[in-house]
């Protein structure tokens, strides 16, 4: 049995994450200028209007808000809704508005919406005289009788740097304590095997006339709040209470977000490395014909598989040294689910053709002064310069890195790898442990 679980540790790693959404890029600068927005008036936390729009730019659906500034626009604002309504108190100095009476529930009618916004001013001025009073929100009461209250948000600890959590939700969240926490980034993979180390797994499973919840919609909110905290390292802290789960999706109720000023970038405050977006290029080959370049994703398997499959055996054997029928899926796992920090590899690809065009590696020694590269490109497009531009784009990437040696092993009857890497000024020596190689040498200082 301890060879059955080395066995289970060994491949778990290496599942092939389901393809995550993508976040447009204006959905992220939507998000980023609401948080700028915030620091730039010196405030720490968004207000929930603010921070549900956050949520909603990263493809968190969140529920309808409002925002009145007195009880008699919290009135008005109901009037135009369909009820029952929920009114919450909207005030920067008030994080949990429930423990200060600052929310009311199932609001029968417009009047009591009114109502209820004039209690909450009396109470809060009782437990909180001194708190700015920002209005108040108006939402409709989500009806969804069989749904789960969950929590899911992240946290900065101060040695692992951001730790996505998620757990049990409601107003007792903490006495009931089902939680577990994780080292974002999060894919698919991840996020399921987050929401399996809690209790309410059980229950999100489905049991007698209650469906099971929706678990793709539940994992892609875990891996939105990832890409959240990866693309804005201002945002130090983020609460989702409740979000609601079902079968037919998640809506957030309430949401918190709280922001300071970034001391540094966001890949250096995580302990994993998430992936670097930013490194996307599109390159043009002298043919006229642009290509994408960008780093590789676990997802990515099938399509270099695939990509794999459409070389020529002479291709692959110059490539991995050896005959080579097709990649198996414990190889490709461990040439797409790369550490970002110590490796990077840049796939190719084309508006006009599917799949994985080629590929560059980069694995950079511990010393981070010396680094071994490939390249492969597909068969069918070898002659029309995309090597090269995918070899200068790896070299480039090292030189970023403060690499100061690139080196790469060319069979010697590979001349079109010889002639590739002697254009951008690499050199050529015998290996001495083996005369079949040749050993590719590019100084970058």
């Amino acid at each position: 049995m301890q060879l059955v679980d080395y066995r289970h540790n060994q491949e778990t790693p290496i599942q092939t994450p389901a393809a995550s959404v993508d976040v447009s890029a204006q959905s992220r600068a939507t998000a980023r200028s609401i948080v700028d927005a915030a620091l730039d008036d010196g405030r720490t936390m968004l207000t929930e209007p603010e921070a549900k729009a956050v949520l909603s730019a990263y493809n968190i659906p969140t529920v309808e808000t409002h925002v009145a500034a007195t009880p008699e626009d919290a009135e008005r604002l109901a009037n135009q809704m369909t009820g029952p309504f929920a009114v919450k108190i909207l005030s920067h100095d008030i994080s949990h508005k429930s423990d200060m009476g600052g929310v009311a529930l199932n609001l029968s009618d417009p009047k009591a919406a009114g109502s209820a916004a004039k209690a909450m001013l009396a109470a809060i001025a009782e437990k909180m005289p001194n708190a700015r009073i920002d209005g108040f929100t108006v939402q409709p009461m989500i009806n969804r009788p069989k749904a789960i209250e969950l929590i899911a948000g992240v946290s900065v600890d101060p040695t692992f740097g951001p730790v996505s959590l998620f757990g049990h939700g409601g107003i007792a969240v903490e006495v009931v304590a089902d939680r577990a926490m994780a080292l974002p980034p999060l894919n698919s993979v991840l996020a399921h095997d987050l929401v399996s180390r809690t209790r309410i797994r059980k229950l999100l499973a489905g049991y007698r006339n209650v469906p099971p919840a929706n678990m793709h919609a539940i994992c892609g909110a875990l891996i939105g709040l990832s890409d959240l905290a990866a693309d804005i390292p201002e945002i130090v802290g983020i609460d989702i209470n409740p979000l609601l789960a079902d079968a037919e999706g998640v809506i957030a109720l309430d949401a918190r977000i709280e922001v300071r000023p970034a001391s540094v970038a966001a890949d250096q405050r995580f302990a994993i490395r998430p992936y670097p977006a930013e490194l996307s290029q599109v390159v043009q080959t002298e043919d006229g014909a642009r290509f994408k370049l960008r780093p590789i994703r676990p997802e990515d398997e099938p399509v270099l598989i695939e990509m794999c499959a459409l070389c020529a055996p002479e291709d692959l054997r110059l490539r991995f040294f050896g005959p080579m029928r097709e990649l198996s899926h414990s190889l490709a796992g461990r040439l797409t689910q790369i550490d970002y920090d110590r490796e990077m590899a840049f796939v190719a690809e084309s508006a006009y053709s599917a799949g994985i065009l080629g590929v560059s590696r980069l694995i950079i020694e511990p010393n981070f002064k010396t680094a071994e590269f490939a390249v492969i490109v597909r068969s069918d497009l070898k002659g029309r310069g995309l090597g090269y531009q995918l070899m200068q784009a790896i070299l480039s990437y090292a030189r970023s890195r403060g690499v100061e040696r690139v080196v790469g092993d060319v069979l010697n009857e590979n001349t079109v790898m010889r002639q590739m890497a002697q254009a951008p000024g690499g050199s050529f020596r015998p290996r001495e442990d083996d005369s079949r190689i040749d050993q590719a040498t590019f100084s970058l200082i």
